[in-house]
């Protein structure tokens, strides 16, 4: 009970409750002091009264006045003389006078909780002023145990009665949180129990229904985040049944390739000039072909194998990269640029290198030709005592907003109609993979600059800036 929020505000309203009636419950008791000692004092005038209008009265009616007033004595005081009305034995001193002529709030409210706090019997005086203007001023002596009890027994009925309405309050309140909050909240937690059991399922998507506008801010975030995380899991879906797709294709185009590898030897022996010049790079195609489909294949067990890290050369790995792309371009007016240095080595997987360059320059030379205007691509090498640095420049179109918005997410950042947009993504993996960065330096009418860098000591560099 305690721990349910319900529970709780049932609680803290009958705490709330009888504090708010300890406020209201002081100054109704020293309301009710002030009543009853008025009281008195207009029953000891109409005794006097009785005394005036005969001479002669008996002491038993004279005891019997008293008793009914109240009241030990009666003084009346008129045109400044004092008169005994009527009188009796006292039994003690008089502890207290308290002047009911004009008093204020906070006195009242003291003399009342000193007359609670006060257990014996004491007696007291009582001065006021004479209803109908019978005087100037009456007095009284008496007991302050009777005013005592009589103020107990209503502290005691308007604690009772709070109590009562505490409850009543707190029940009330206990029915609306449950119709407005709890039932709602509990409704929430079913969405969201019902949602974790298949999340992919949209239409176990929340629908926001809340009448309270704080649940109904709650229940549409949860529906953003919910669709979001369905589509995120639909596309995820996708990948692996498109990463079961291409591991089966990989494996027959493996097969193919191989059986193509036997034919290359065979053309590899010819005499032609122009067939011993190309034979190489088609030997050199169809190995990174082979390579490519093993490596797919492997992708769909794990993610891209680690590179198996050698000396190469990147002229050379420059070469071969830019040789194909020449092929591709055919007679458009398309030049290449190599700025690298002859002595200039890699520690790193050269297949990798290979594959990342290829991306980078296809992707320049797609996007030149797309233009149909002349342009270059140049292909730039440097390095100091840590990095190795390889910069990737052209003379296109640039990048649109959609490619550099998600430049490095799949499927997203492709810039070609048709394009799937995983190129940079395997390159910036492969570059990581090295412990290095690629990054987009610059890009706009002028052209597009992409950067690799790769450390030379065995660390990684710290992640591009998105």
């Amino acid at each position: 009970m305690l721990n349910t929020l319900s529970g709780r505000f049932l609680i803290l309203t009958v705490i709330f409750v009888m504090l708010a009636e300890v406020f209201i419950f002081v100054p109704s008791v020293a309301r009710f002091r002030q009543d009853y000692l008025l009281d008195r004092l207009e029953r000891a005038q109409i005794a006097s009264l009785a005394v005036e209008a005969s001479d002669m009265i008996s002491p038993d009616l004279e005891r019997e006045l008293l008793k009914n007033a109240g009241v030990f004595n009666v003084v009346l005081r008129r045109d400044d003389m004092r008169q005994l009305a009527l009188s009796s034995p006292i039994p003690d001193e008089i502890a207290a006078t308290y002047d009911m002529r004009d008093p204020s709030g906070p006195v009242l409210i003291r003399d009342a909780m000193a007359t609670l706090l006060d257990a014996d019997p004491r007696i007291i005086r009582v001065i006021g002023n004479p209803v109908q203007g019978a005087g100037v001023q009456i007095e009284v002596t008496m007991m302050q145990m009777p005013l005592r009890t009589a103020m107990l027994e209503y502290g005691l009925n308007v604690l009772l009665l709070s109590a009562v309405i505490s409850v009543i309050t707190a029940l009330l309140l206990f029915l609306a949180v449950q119709a407005f909050l709890v039932r709602p909240i509990k409704a929430v937690i079913g969405q969201v129990l019902s949602y974790a059991e298949a999340p992919e399922d949209a239409r176990r998507i929340i629908e926001p229904r809340a009448g309270v506008r704080e649940l109904r801010d709650a229940e549409v975030a949860l529906q953003t985040m919910q669709t979001q995380l369905t589509g995120a899991l639909k596309q995820k879906d996708r990948l692996a049944q498109l990463g079961g797709a291409v591991a089966k294709v990989s494996h027959d185009l493996r097969n193919i390739l191989t059986s193509a590898q036997l034919f290359t030897d065979r053309i590899e022996g010819s005499d032609d000039p122009l067939v011993k010049r190309m034979a190489p790079k088609l030997v050199g195609s169809i190995t990174r072909a082979v390579h490519l489909c093993e490596s797919t294949l492997a992708f769909g067990r794990a993610d891209e194998p680690a590179p198996r890290l050698a000396r190469v050369s990147l002229s050379q790995i420059v070469d071969d990269v830019v040789e194909g792309e020449r092929l591709a371009a055919g007679d458009y007016a398309l030049s290449f640029a190599e700025d690298i240095p002859a002595t200039m080595t890699l520690r790193a997987d050269g297949e990798q290198i290979f594959r990342v360059l290829s991306n980078l320059v296809r992707n320049a030379r797609q996007a030149i030709m797309a233009t149909g205007k002349p342009g270059e691509i140049c292909l730039h090498g440097e390095e100091d005592d840590t990095v190795w640095r390889i910069t990737v420049t052209d003379t296109g179109p640039g990048l649109p907003p959609k490619a550099r918005e998600h430049l490095f997410q799949p499927f997203q950042g492709g810039v070609r109609k048709g394009g799937a947009g995983l190129g940079l993504v395997i390159s910036g993996d492969l570059v990581r993979g090295h412990g290095g960065r690629l990054t987009l330096q610059d890009t706009g009418d002028a052209g597009t600059t992409f950067i690799i860098e790769m450390p030379k000591a065995d660390f990684a560099l710290a992640p591009a800036a998105a």
